[in-house]
């Protein structure tokens, strides 16, 4: 006779919808007071649960920060193949700036930069997603443009990649500066013929 397997009731049983609204109220918090002031406290009351439904899921303020930070940075962007170089650089930039101008992101990448110089975890957390979204963008992107003879053989992917979004997180999380209509595509031209002059 087939053993019927029943899902764990009570304590073992964690909701989805509970779970997706602490993850809201984190990012919410992380953005309005950063990580140094954020508490376990506030993203209850924000999430609208009981601290204990926080502690069922992270034993504390930085397993849980960590773990929906790098659950959101490990998130693909999608890499465009409009059928040559110009036109997918500008649309990842389009892609990237959007992001960053983001109200959200706006607040937490810097602050999050920040503690990373105090708090080696964060920084690894960082580090790592930085690290993988780097070698897609430059495996994809730089990749099918040597592939199409846009770019020559022996393009460095990864050298390739800090030039093109190396200066577009400068001017929008450091220098906070604002992109006119055309930059993108002033950027674009500009970053084309630097990388066809690398090699």
């Amino acid at each position: 006779m087939a053993t019927i397997k029943r899902a764990p009731a009570g304590a073992a049983v964690l909701r989805g919808d509970i779970t997706v609204a602490i993850r809201k109220a984190v990012m919410s918090e992380l953005a309005e007071v950063g990580y140094g002031r954020l508490s376990i406290e506030a993203v209850a009351r924000r999430a609208g649960v009981g601290k204990t439904a926080i502690y069922r899921r992270w034993s504390n303020k930085l397993e849980m920060v960590m773990e929906i930070v790098k659950d959101v940075a490990d998130r693909k962007v999608p890499l465009p193949d409009t059928g040559s170089f110009p036109g997918d650089l500008q649309l990842l930039l389009l892609i990237v700036s959007t992001a960053l101008q983001h109200r959200m992101a706006s607040q937490i990448i810097p602050d999050l930069m920040a503690e990373a110089a105090r708090n080696p975890q964060i920084a690894e957390t960082l580090q790592r997603a930085l690290r993988t979204h780097q070698q897609a963008v430059g495996e994809k992107l730089i990749g099918q443009a040597v592939a199409r003879g846009e770019l020559p053989e022996g393009t460095d992917p990864d050298v390739a990649v800090d030039m093109i979004l190396g200066p577009l997180y400068w001017r929008l999380a450091v220098a906070r500066q604002p992109i006119e209509e055309d930059y993108l595509e002033k950027f674009t031209v500009a970053v084309t013929a630097a990388l066809r002059a690398t090699v």
